[in-house]
C-alpha cells in the first residue's frame, strides 16, 4: 500500500457487534464521539449518522455510556491481544520490543478515529466500566514491563525504571492517534517503524536490521 490512506481507513468490520443494526450504530457513535466529544454527542446523533430514528438505538443500547462501553471494551481487547501477540512471539527482547511498538502503532495510524475514542473517552465511562477498561490497561501495561524487564536481565536494555518507561513506551504510541493524518506523507507501516526504532534507543537497545531512521513527530505529520 503506498499511501496513508489506502491502510488508514475506518473500515474495521466489528464483526464482534451483532446485528448489522447495532455495528451501524456503533460504527456511528464512533464517528460522532470522534468529530464532537462523548459529551456533545446526542443520541439523535448517533442514529442519524446511521440512518436510523433515535427510539431504534434503544432496543440495542440502554444508554449512549453502552455504546461507549462496547467501544472501548473492544479497542482495549485489540489492543491487549497486539501486546500479547508480540511478548510471546520468538526472538530477542528487543526484537519483541520492536514488534509491539510497531504493531501497535500501527493500530493507533491505521485506526486513529477509532484509537481517539479508545483512548481519549475513559472519564466518560460509569465507575464500574471504567474500572473493567482500566484493568485491561493494566495487563497491557504488564505486558511491555515484562518484555523490558527481560530485555534488562538479558543485558539488552540499560533501563533503571522500567515501570516509568512502560509508560513512556505505551504514551508514545497511544499519542499517534491524536495526530496522525492520513493525508500526510507516511503511511501506518512506517510510522510504526519509526516509533519502533525510537523506542530501542530510548531503552539502549541495538539497532534492527531495516528500521527508520529517528524523525520529529511534526516532520511525520507533513
Amino acid at each position: 500500500m503506498s499511501t496513508a490512506e489506502d491502510t488508514a481507513g475506518e473500515d474495521m468490520p466489528w464483526d464482534e457487534v451483532t446485528p448489522e443494526a447495532a455495528r451501524k450504530l456503533l460504527v456511528a457513535a464512533v464517528e460522532a464521539f470522534a468529530e464532537r466529544g462523548y459529551h456533545a454527542t446526542t443520541t439523535r446523533d448517533i442514529a442519524g449518522r446511521a440512518g436510523m430514528s433515535p427510539a431504534a438505538l434503544y432496543i440495542h443500547y440502554k444508554t449512549k455510556e453502552e455504546l461507549l462501553h462496547r467501544i472501548s471494551r473492544i479497542g482495549h481487547d485489540k489492543a491487549l491481544e497486539i501486546l500479547s501477540a508480540a511478548a510471546g512471539s520468538e526472538g530477542t527482547p528487543s526484537e519483541r520490543l520492536a514488534d509491539a511498538v510497531s504493531s501497535f502503532v500501527r493500530w493507533h495510524a491505521g485506526r486513529h478515529t477509532t484509537a481517539r475514542v479508545v483512548q481519549y473517552e475513559l472519564d466518560a465511562l460509569s465507575a464500574d466500566h471504567r474500572t473493567e477498561i482500566m484493568e485491561l490497561r493494566r495487563r497491557s501495561d504488564a505486558v511491555v514491563r515484562g518484555i523490558l524487564r527481560e530485555g534488562v536481565e538479558a543485558g539488552e536494555f540499560d533501563v533503571p525504571d522500567v515501570p516509568g518507561t512502560t509508560v513512556a513506551v505505551l504514551s508514545l504510541c497511544i499519542d499517534v492517534a491524536r495526530w496522525f493524518n492520513t493525508k500526510g506523507r507516511r503511511t501506518p507501516d512506517e510510522v510504526g517503524a519509526l516509533y519502533a526504532d525510537l523506542v530501542l534507543r530510548m531503552v539502549s537497545a541495538p539497532k534492527q536490521s531495516g528500521s527508520s531512521s529517528p524523525a520529529a513527530v511534526s516532520d511525520a505529520q507533513k
